[in-house]
């Protein structure tokens, strides 16, 4: 009886040997290099524009009071001369003072935009990381690894990176909802090198 239950528990134990060397045969993994999903996704480059357009209309009213500020400037040293040591004084530390102002209002505007910045940026990271747990499990990897700016790998054979499969799925995806903007800059592309060689 006890041999029994010993050739058994081997058996067992053999069987779930072979189970784990097959789960091993179709492990499927790949990695995707991060820093180019983000450069290349076209939501990211759209993003990109707006932001770009946005932080230059908030810095232009202080870009104006800047511009003020330096005729201002300029002018005080012709005038110091003409109105004398007091005047002078005066209108100094008036300009210093509202110097340091614009100094500060600056310093403001760009930590703004910084912080603005920053959450469009983990906005669009946070939905690559939902898009591409979804595509692991959809495509049916065990583990989808990534590169770039948080480098996990080492190495890795070229057939593992399906960077531009996730990227294609994410730009046609964007792109459909938004009216196909990178196609039409595609067909353009293209066209321009068609006249190149000719």
């Amino acid at each position: 009886m006890k041999k029994a239950l010993l050739i058994l528990g081997v058996a067992i134990a053999l069987i779930s040997c072979d189970k784990k060397e097959d789960k091993n045969e179709s492990f499927k993994t790949a990695y995707i290099d991060t820093a180019k999903l983000i450069q290349d996704y076209a939501k990211f480059k759209d993003e990109d524009e707006k932001f770009k357009v946005k932080s230059q209309e908030m810095g232009r009213p202080l870009e104006a009071k800047l511009k003020a500020f330096q005729t201002e400037a300029s002018g005080f040293q012709r005038n110091a001369q003409i109105k004398g040591m007091a005047w002078a004084q005066q209108k100094g530390a008036e300009l210093q003072q509202r110097e340091q102002e614009l100094s500060m209002e600056q310093d403001a505007l760009l930590r703004q935009i910084q912080m603005e910045s920053d959450s469009i940026r983990t906005s669009i990271v946070k939905e690559l990381k939902d898009y591409i747990k979804g595509y692991g499990k959809k495509e049916g990897y065990d583990y989808i690894y990534g590169t770039g700016d948080a480098a996990t790998i080492l190495f890795a054979k070229e057939p593992y990176d399906i960077t531009e499969k996730v990227l294609k799925q994410l730009n046609d995806e964007f792109n459909a909802k938004n009216g196909g903007t990178d196609k039409k800059e595609e067909e353009t592309d293209k066209s321009d090198k068609k006249e190149e060689e000719k």
